[in-house]
């Protein structure tokens, strides 16, 4: 781009190539290189002079020019310059009254010397500006290249900001140019977005040069231009790759209902169908997984849970928590929560790695959920029936009655409100304070046999999870692979797969998928799960035989 470096440069050029170019209105670039001439004249000059500057289209420069009015008598000293008393003006010959403007125009070019000159001569000891003329030639110059310079670059971060802030919440693919205090730059090509380190999947890198595909976060207007911020993290980035991979979530067949994510881990997207002819969850899974496979490939290996969506809050529910199987469903309506009872065995399957597939279930559903397995829901029972039956006026009828209304034991009574209870059915209102007065004393005893019975099933956790691998059937075996269940187990012995080695060895996938129905995303996670059990069992039984070993020798006599 040309730019006005010369005083005597025509602009007309300038002006266009940069309107053509950037996209900028001639008009706005001309009140702006007539403003920007204005301020630089009037600190040049005098603040206090009345001057203005105005662009001559056809001479393609920008001439600047000083109003004086003519006045009776000059009384304010500081507006001399901008005033000529009315017998002054008859001295030059001016035929003028009292009010009258006269403008002058100031030639500060190097091509206008002579014009410069004549009016120094004729006016000069009103204009007073034969000094301060010389140089404005170059500063009026400097002036106009910064304005358009600045005009252009302040047009460039307008359009990369108005490109850009209709495509917040789309994907972008850039590529990570630099790295400032953990966040990373990525170039787009026009412009450059950020990814900051909380938008970042902490088990994800990037070098110089690698390529990122992130979800448009936001665009903010900023003074050095605008922030195009990014995220790896958003669970949006997650439904965005899936309308990209399916078509028919793009044409809006499948709708995917509600999604959860813990970036880098585990993520849930529960889907429907607008056709009873589409199956979401086939559709979103797509031939031999090829579609989710794209989506995992790019979120760097998450791992992604599809669950039909329901209307049916329960039903919803127990989807979400699959690969566990649920035995009953306790719905809470006034408190929006779920309590789930689920087989022993599948306890810590529904419950998940550190708590994570529960948690990502209670985003996708929006419900409180709370996982009891069926041996500690009767453990909970029988407690109850202890704790609330030892309390005054409560018979076996209003023990059934109080844990049907949430009430697990005597510290519930006791920390109640007074009227909630006189509400429940059998309850004597009468006899409220005596209870809760015995309650608050139960509870000690509550406390101290919920403790014991932790302990007890610690010690019997720990106890089972050291039984001698040589002690177990091949059921006990098969139900401590992760994701077994007694379901599953029978699906796969009816298969003919009986024992850990056989789901293991099993080298067909399509087999181990079809054959027992449980099919091949659950075939793939139990053949693995499988693979891992064998190893952990062969270090156990090691172990084991390593403890009965040293007990043995301990136990002969010396000298035996």
């Amino acid at each position: 781009m040309p730019t006005p470096a010369n005083p005597n440069i025509n602009l007309n050029l300038v002006l266009d190539q940069v309107a053509k170019d950037k996209g900028i209105e001639r008009s706005v670039l001309i009140a702006t290189l007539e403003d920007a001439m204005t301020t630089a004249a009037k600190k040049h000059f005098g603040q206090e002079r009345n001057l203005e500057a105005k662009y001559d289209p056809e001479k393609g420069v920008v001439e600047l020019f000083q109003a004086i009015t003519v006045v009776e008598t000059i009384t304010d000293p500081i507006q001399a310059v901008n005033q000529i008393s009315l017998d002054e003006a008859h001295k030059k010959g001016m035929e003028v009254e009292p009010g009258d403007e006269l403008v002058f125009q100031i030639f500060y070019r190097d091509e206008d010397a002579a014009e410069a000159k004549a009016q120094d001569d004729q006016y000069g000891d009103i204009l007073r500006l034969k000094t301060f003329r010389r140089g404005f030639g170059r500063i009026a110059a400097q002036t106009a290249k910064q304005v358009i310079l600045q005009r252009t670059r302040d047009a460039e971060r307008e359009n990369v900001f108005n490109e850009y802030k209709d495509r917040r919440n789309e994907i972008v693919t850039g590529i990570a140019r630099r790295f400032e205090r953990g966040n990373i730059i990525v170039d787009l090509g026009r412009a450059e977005a950020v990814l900051p380190v909380r938008e970042q999947v902490p088990r994800e890198t990037y070098r110089a040069g690698d390529r990122v595909q992130a979800y448009v976060l936001d665009v903010l207007r900023e003074s050095k231009g605008p922030q195009i911020v990014l995220s790896r993290a958003s669970v949006n980035l997650l439904t965005k790759l899936f309308e990209m991979e399916v078509p028919e979530i793009a044409e809006g067949i499948v709708v995917i209902e509600a999604a959860a994510r813990e970036p880098g881990g585990r993520a849930k997207i529960a889907v429907s169908s607008r056709d009873s002819d589409v199956d979401p969850v086939g559709a979103c899974v797509g031939m031999k997984g090829s579609r989710v496979q794209a989506v995992v490939q790019e979120l760097r290996g998450e791992k992604i849970d599809i669950v039909p969506y329901d209307e049916d809050p329960a039903r919803f529910v127990c989807a979400a928590l699959a690969p566990a199987e649920v035995s009953r469903v306790i719905i809470d309506e006034a408190n929006h929560a779920m309590e789930l009872i689920v087989p022993d065995d599948q306890l810590s399957l529904a419950i998940g790695r550190r708590g994570q597939n529960v948690r990502l279930a209670a985003q996708l559903t929006g419900w409180k959920l709370d996982i009891n397995s069926e041996s500690r829901v009767r453990e909970m029972r029988e407690f109850a029936n202890r704790s609330l039956g030892a309390l005054p006026g409560v018979n076996e009828m209003l023990v059934e009655t109080l844990y049907a209304h949430g009430f697990r034991q005597a510290k519930d009574i006791a920390e109640a409100n007074p009227e909630m209870l006189g509400q429940i059915p059998g309850m004597d209102p009468s006899r409220i304070p005596a209870m809760q007065e015995e309650a608050r004393k139960q509870m000690s005893l509550d406390a101290a046999e919920l403790s014991r019975m932790e302990r007890e099933r610690e010690q019997a956790r720990q106890a089972e999870a050291r039984r001698h691998p040589d002690e177990l059937s091949q059921t006990e075996r098969l139900a401590r692979v992760r994701g077994m269940g007694e379901k599953t187990i029978e699906q796969l012995g009816l298969a003919g797969y009986k024992t850990v080695e056989d789901l293991a060895n099993e080298k067909d996938l399509a087999k181990l998928g079809d054959v027992p129905g449980v099919g091949i995303k659950k075939a793939r996670q139990l053949k693995s799960a499988a693979e891992n059990y064998l190893v952990e069992e062969a270090k156990l039984r090691t172990e084991l035989n390593a403890e009965r070993g040293a007990s043995s020798s301990a136990a002969q006599p010396a000298g035996a």
